[in-house]
């Protein structure tokens, strides 16, 4: 499966979005609430769109910049949030994006839509991206590792091993307010680059 800039665009005009909640994941919304620094450079990568970027704007947040492979969902997320300048809206794959350095990155349902052979590119490449100190946070999958993706899943011991070399794990945990339907098979992890 090719999982291209065409295939996701397909994905949008065709409606088969199902990893799309429709708003902002419980877990990062309480993780938002508890940032007192609205001033810190925020990165939405593989946003989708990009609910967890409108509620960051929403709760005072300025310095966002919300990448995707897919212009569709970025379209979606201008619709819903004007305000939001276009300078924050970036269509690009992710690993050709040279952007930050950021503070804090926020992820959900992007790292499972990679392919799984990607996913050292993807923690070296989130290492670069941000400052010093800056945060990786977000949501990973917790089901077996197979081909049948996206999503691909993971599991713990899978993603310390991968994320250790360049981050401190400082939670990495079943969450606790998930969706029901992901009760039970999501991961809420802070990693903080060393």
């Amino acid at each position: 499966m090719s999982l291209s800039r065409e295939f996701w665009e397909n994905r949008y005009r065709e409606g088969t979005t199902r990893w799309d909640l429709g708003g902002v994941t419980p877990p990062l919304a309480a993780y938002m609430d508890g940032l007192t620094d609205k001033e810190i450079r925020i990165l939405v990568p593989g946003s989708g769109r990009g609910y967890e970027a409108e509620y960051a704007y929403r709760s005072g947040f300025r310095n966002l910049t919300v990448l995707d492979l897919a212009k569709q969902p970025l379209q979606d997320l201008h619709q819903r949030l004007p305000e939001l300048p276009e300078a924050s809206l970036v269509q690009s794959d992710f690993f050709d994006y040279d952007g930050g350095p950021f503070d804090l990155v926020l992820e959900h349902t992007f790292f499972c839509a990679l392919p799984p052979g990607r996913r050292p590119d993807y923690s070296s490449a989130m290492h670069g991206l941000l400052a010093p100190g800056g945060k990786l946070v977000g949501l990973l999958f917790d089901f077996p590792l197979t081909n049948d993706g996206p999503p691909f899943g993971g599991s713990e011991a899978e993603y310390r091993e991968l994320f250790s070399p360049l981050f401190r794990i400082r939670k990495l945990e079943r969450a606790r307010n998930s969706i029901p339907p992901r009760a039970g098979s999501e991961l809420f992890f802070i990693f903080e680059k060393k």
